[in-house]
């Protein structure tokens, strides 16, 4: 008999109690299902367990949840002694290290301890679920289920039809996440499904910024965080899951792809792993965290230089005109003639274009060019980007001027798209390759990469 996703009495087996598997089994947990936690490694489960208890006491203690909701949640976690001790489980989720074989002989022994009708759930990231299934003897009722890090706080769920996998088994396992209080997406078993996939265009187009050295990894960070919107910045981001995860998943996709260019990994991301800088779990990645805190980098002043007249091109007038508003507002002196007079600051504002190149193209001297990002909007953080022949003198002076209001400026270097609408541009052109091969609709695209990303 399938089970009844909305029962009071649906168990839920959760194998790994890492941290993943921890997330897992508090969302369950507080969902109402009583969950078996197993870890291969003595006293881990267990721990899990009092880890989860002490998350959600202070919860209670910050009044975010009832106090005894908390406690109610924390009792239905149960510490499993052995693997067998599934047995009862309706559904059973794999969060273990991420390895095909270790993964496939975990579910071919699942399949001889649970119910004909239990669903086995992988939460690989970057795996085959196709393959993870082949070692099973029924693999129609095996699909991918990816969470993401940290699970309580990242709201959406990757259900994966494997090749083999039967239509209820994606059902129930969408049913369920909702009943988590998660949005479930639906995917072909694919490389990197949606998150991963999409995301290359996040993490790994922000490495190959760093690595032509376009601008600082805290820069690149602060510009996508602040101007384009992201929760995280990408290299915040690999910090909080490691390198030790991230960079080989960033391999596995490339792999799988047959080495798609715009999927190639980053040497400065293998360096750093091969030098222990994993991030958050390490004390240092790209940041340095003490007491599992994030230090903060020193951020200079802005210069208090000015420039005497400030010319902004007319090529594309619905972008000029806010810029030439802005200068005003900042108090800077508009040239208004056609042409830039001599001395004047010169601000070009491109589309997917480097400075340098909106410099040629309008006849302008590219030692008074600066280019500035109007794509995001101006009120949170401001891009400028320089030619490589912009002197120091009108670097500072549109620094100076564009920081006067006390909105934070990023000055950067020359690069086709400056940072986010390159991050953006590869994010969305990646999100239409998805959603050409069928790999996901349109809307789970979106609300995969809002959420996940």
């Amino acid at each position: 008999m399938k089970p009844e996703i909305h029962s009071p009495n649906l168990t839920l087996g959760i194998v790994g109690a890492g941290a993943m598997g921890r997330g897992i089994a508090q969302i369950a947990a507080q969902a109402g299902l009583r969950v078996l936690l197993f870890d291969l490694q003595s006293g881990a489960a267990a721990a899990a367990r009092d880890a989860v208890a002490t998350t959600l006491s202070g919860l209670a203690a910050k009044g975010k949840i009832d106090k005894a909701a908390a406690e109610a949640a924390a009792a239905r976690i149960e510490p499993a002694a052995a693997l067998e001790a599934l047995a009862p489980c309706h559904v059973v989720i794999e969060a273990i290290i991420e390895k095909l074989e270790a993964k496939r002989q975990l579910f071919s022994s699942l399949e001889g301890i649970v119910g004909e009708d239990c669903l086995l759930a992988s939460n690989t990231s970057s795996l085959s679920v196709t393959e993870i299934a082949a070692a099973c003897k029924r693999p129609g009722r095996v699909a991918g289920y990816h969470f993401f890090n940290p699970v309580p706080l990242m709201k959406v769920v990757e259900v994966i039809d494997a090749l083999l996998t039967e239509p209820w088994v994606g059902v129930a396992l969408t049913e369920l996440a909702r009943r988590m209080g998660h949005t479930p997406v639906r995917a072909k078993d694919t490389p990197g499904f949606i998150v991963n996939h999409a995301g290359r265009g996040y993490v790994t187009e922000a490495l190959r910024l760093l690595g032509e050295n376009v601008a600082e990894f805290n820069v690149i960070d602060a510009i996508l965080r602040e101007a384009a919107g992201f929760r995280m910045g990408p290299f915040e981001l690999l910090d909080l899951t490691g390198l030790d995860v991230s960079h080989p998943v960033m391999e596995a996709i490339y792999r799988q792809y047959y080495e798609e260019p715009r999927y190639r990994p980053s040497t400065l991301a293998a360096q750093r792993l091969a030098g222990g800088l994993l991030g958050r779990k390490s004390g240092r990645g790209f940041y340095v965290y003490e007491g599992g805190k994030q230090q903060a980098l020193p951020q200079p002043p802005a210069p208090s230089a000015r420039p005497d007249r400030v010319w902004v091109s007319p090529a594309r007038p619905q972008l000029a005109a806010p810029i030439r508003a802005l200068v005003q507002q900042l108090g800077g002196k508009l040239d208004e003639s056609q042409s830039p007079q001599d001395g004047a600051l010169c601000i070009v504002t491109p589309l997917g274009e480097d400075a340098t190149a909106c410099a040629a193209r309008e006849g302008l001297d590219a030692a008074r060019t600066v280019a500035i990002d109007t794509l995001f909007g101006l009120d949170r953080r401001r891009t400028l980007m320089t030619t490589p022949l912009t002197t120091a003198a009108m670097r500072e002076a549109a620094h100076g001027l564009f920081a006067a209001d006390g909105v934070p400026v990023s000055v950067i270097r020359d690069s086709a798209g400056l940072v986010a609408q390159r991050v953006l541009a590869h994010i969305v052109n990646i999100g239409c390759d998805i959603a050409q091969q069928g790999i996901a609709t349109p809307e789970d695209i979106d609300r995969a990469v809002t959420l996940g990303l």
